[in-house]
């Protein structure tokens, strides 16, 4: 039995450390601007024993995505 836990974005596909994803609906965000539906983010990083979220770089800053509301981008 494996104890890795797999991150899948909101049409199931496997996220990996790594992939590009592209957001699917426009989010607000704390203390800036809104995210655009569209927006890709490359390079994306997991966050250990959380398979809802994901981390994202935004310029200089970090962000945390719910996978619900990102897809892989192939």
């Amino acid at each position: 039995m494996s104890d890795e836990i797999k991150v899948k974005d909101s049409n199931g596909a496997v996220l990996m450390a790594g992939d590009s994803i592209q957001v699917i609906k426009d989010l607000k965000v704390k203390g800036a601007d809104t995210l655009k539906r569209g927006t890709v983010f490359k390079n994306i990083r997991l966050i250990e024993d959380d398979p809802e979220n994901i981390e994202a770089g935004a310029g200089r800053n970090t962000v945390v995505l719910k996978t619900m509301f990102v897809k892989k981008v192939t």
